[in-house]
């Protein structure tokens, strides 16, 4: 007994949880192509809706990361408050007041208690030094009492204030640092980090960059050139270790993180806004102050944020500090990007502006990994040679013929297997394949002699001699296998009706399950395609694929598209040789020379000359049969007079048992007959 072993390990990240290969990618693709002739909507489409494997995984495509995209943000907007963030600065606000009320108190309760264990000559000088503190620390904590209602009042007031308590002199330098931080943000990252350790000498050399930078904003107004390389060569370490290469790379990166804060401030209630723009203001020096504003009029004036500067309806409870609305901001700002991007891939088919590490972060793991294998469905297709690489992505040969091969799998699924004819014809006469069995010569027969048997029969006859004699009914021949011969021009109706009344799709499976069927089984049988609207051509095979119904141009020239057939007919000699129409609407257009003439209801002329080439045909020995994808009146009455003088056949069909009609048909008229 054989037994299987299974080998099991952790889940790491590397395992390939969809397996999927070319051909099934191919045949997924297959019908989309048939409908719209075109390879790279197609794969636009399978990028946009996903796919599902052989084994019912489902993978899924751009729209689904584009969801999960929106739930996220979604989610953060009905969790929090951004409101809170000024909240968070009037509660810190508060703790730095109460903060300095404990320590006067604790100081004035430690300089009191130093008074009563003074000795008695040293309690007069303490009872001074404790009145003075008493004064300074009434003082104070008037002014505390008397702080205004807003908190950028009350920052302004607190910047003049005359700490007591050193921890609460502490907080609010970190809460002014904190402010100043994210205005620098506002410049660059780098500046944010370092704001809390600049001294005054570090901001004066601020203020003097951002002179510099609106410098060159001005510059750019007024269409100077910006001295760029100078300034990085001066300001370039503000800018962290990668700074920008180009004026219109920092101009990005400013409005990029300019648009940061004004999305937060967008986002609160007018009234919360007021008051943090007012907060904002007062963590700077007035001339720095002056130089934010004009960097911030200068850049609306250079690069409109209306685009960016985006109100987010929060509506949620969860309180958030400043840094944390501020870094929620950025994941948001991102969160836009990366929805644009995935929006222009889904427009394009284009993955290679998807940034997969954005995408890992914002959405998770599981979605970097839907992009990578997403990534590699065209490289799989390169690889396996179904479609090419380069610039132009178009079908290979090999595509052509696999989606052909899909096709008649699919059509043949629908056949019964007695209708499905063995296309051959044992005969005893020339020009086919030799079957391994011989016969005694007929008169007519190729002489293709089987000298071993011939010789055999003479010693049988005549017995053993030497020389043997051999007489005409000693001689054997190889039989032959005769294979009939079609040629067949399949007259595919490209007019706008087919596509409007979704019959398109089925009539070109059919002609591409045709070729395949030809092809693969009838190698010397001929077949050629002629697709007509308001005139004829020949569609060459590997044009077949990528071909569509006429969406612009009126007409079904069925007239010309028979002249064509006949010429292509003509260079065929000896075997059958047939036109099979698929087509949804009477003939509406004819030649007059070499141009067109179209009429809606038929004109009489145009079916008088469509006939009058049916005749030529019949006189030709050419065959018509005839598949209607409608019944209407005209068209059934316009088909039984083409019948009548042709003597072909013609057939009703839907778009569904279309490929049934046209393949036993094409089968049963090449059903073996055998000869004696």
């Amino acid at each position: 007994m054989l037994f299987r072993t299974y080998r099991y390990s952790r889940w790491d990240g590397t395992q390939n949880i969809f397996d999927l290969d070319a051909d099934q990618l191919m045949d997924m693709l297959s019908d989309d192509i048939l409908n719209n002739g075109d390879i790279m909507q197609a794969l636009r489409d399978l990028l946009r809706q996903g796919m599902q494997n052989r084994d019912g995984e489902q993978m899924p495509g751009l729209r689904q990361l584009m969801e999960q995209l929106k739930d996220r943000r979604r989610q953060q907007m009905q969790q929090h408050n951004m409101d809170s963030v000024l909240d968070d600065l009037k509660e810190r606000l508060d703790d730095i007041i109460d903060t300095e009320r404990r320590g006067i108190q604790s100081r004035l309760d430690d300089a009191q208690q130093q008074v009563d264990e003074a000795p008695e000559d040293e309690r007069g000088q303490q009872e001074a030094l404790y009145n003075l503190l008493e004064q300074r620390a009434n003082r104070n904590l008037d002014k505390l009492d008397n702080l205004p209602e807003g908190v950028g009042s009350q920052l302004k007031e607190l910047m003049e204030y005359d700490f007591i308590d050193p921890e609460a002199q502490r907080k609010f330098q970190e809460l002014l640092d904190m402010l100043k931080s994210q205005m620098a943000q506002n410049i660059s990252q780098q500046m944010q980090q370092q704001i809390q350790n600049m001294s005054p000498e570090d901001m004066e050399a601020t203020r003097e960059m951002m002179r510099d930078l609106n410098q060159m904003m001005r510059d750019k107004l007024q269409g100077r050139e910006p001295d760029f390389d100078g300034f990085m060569d001066k300001w370039g370490p503000m800018f962290g270790p990668s700074p920008p290469q180009s004026f219109d790379e920092l101009m990005e990166m400013l409005q990029q993180q300019l648009a940061q804060m004004q999305s937060m401030l967008e986002s609160m209630s007018p009234e919360a806004r007021r008051e943090m723009e007012d907060a904002l203001a007062q963590a700077l020096d007035p001339e720095t102050q002056r130089e934010m504003a004009q960097f911030a009029n200068l850049m609306e004036q250079l690069m409109p944020m209306e685009d960016r500067r985006r109100q987010y309806p929060f509506l949620g409870d969860d309180s958030l500090t400043m840094e944390q609305a501020m870094q929620m901001m950025r994941d948001l700002q991102q969160l836009d990007q990366l929805e644009a991007a995935l929006q222009e891939a889904i427009r394009t088919g284009d993955l290679s502006e998807i940034d997969p590490e954005k995408l890992a972060e914002l959405l998770g793991e599981d979605a970097r990994r839907v992009w990578d294998e997403l990534d590699n469905l065209r490289k799989l297709l390169e690889e396996a040679g179904y479609i090419t690489g380069g610039d132009k992505t178009e079908l290979t040969a090999r595509g052509i013929r696999r989606i052909g091969q899909k096709a008649l799998k699919e059509v043949f699924a629908h056949l019964k297997k007695d209708r499905i004819g063995g296309h051959r014809m044992d005969t005893r006469g020339a020009n086919g394949d030799l079957l391994g069995e011989t016969k005694t010569y007929e008169f007519g027969d190729p002489f293709q002699v089987d000298l071993q048997t011939t010789v055999k029969n003479a010693v049988l006859r005549g017995g053993p001699q030497v020389p043997v004699r051999i007489s005409p009914q000693d001689f054997e021949v190889h039989r032959t296998e005769h294979m009939t011969k079609a040629a067949t021009i399949l007259l595919l109706d490209q007019s706008r009706s087919m596509g409007l009344f979704n019959n398109w799709q089925a009539a070109k499976k059919v002609t591409v399950a045709l070729m395949a069927l030809i092809r693969s089984q009838f190698p010397r049988d001929t077949l050629h395609v002629v697709g007509f609207s308001d005139y004829a051509r020949e569609i060459k095979e590997e044009e077949l694929a990528s071909c569509s119904w006429n969406a612009w141009v009126s007409g079904t020239n069925l007239h010309h598209a028979l002249m064509l057939s006949r010429k292509l007919l003509s260079r065929e000699k000896g075997g059958t040789r047939q036109i099979l129409v698929i087509t949804d609407g009477e003939p509406t257009a004819h030649l007059e020379g070499d141009r067109s003439y179209f009429s809606y209801p038929p004109s009489y002329r145009t079916e008088m000359e469509t006939l009058r080439e049916v005749r030529r045909c019949t006189q030709e020995d050419i065959l018509i049969n005839t598949f209607m994808l409608e019944n209407n009146y005209q068209l059934v009455n316009f088909v039984d007079r083409m019948t009548r003088i042709n003597r072909g056949r013609a057939f009703y069909s839907s778009a569904a048992n279309l490929s049934e009609f046209v393949l036993v048909d094409y089968l049963n008229n090449r059903r073996k007959h055998v000869a004696a």
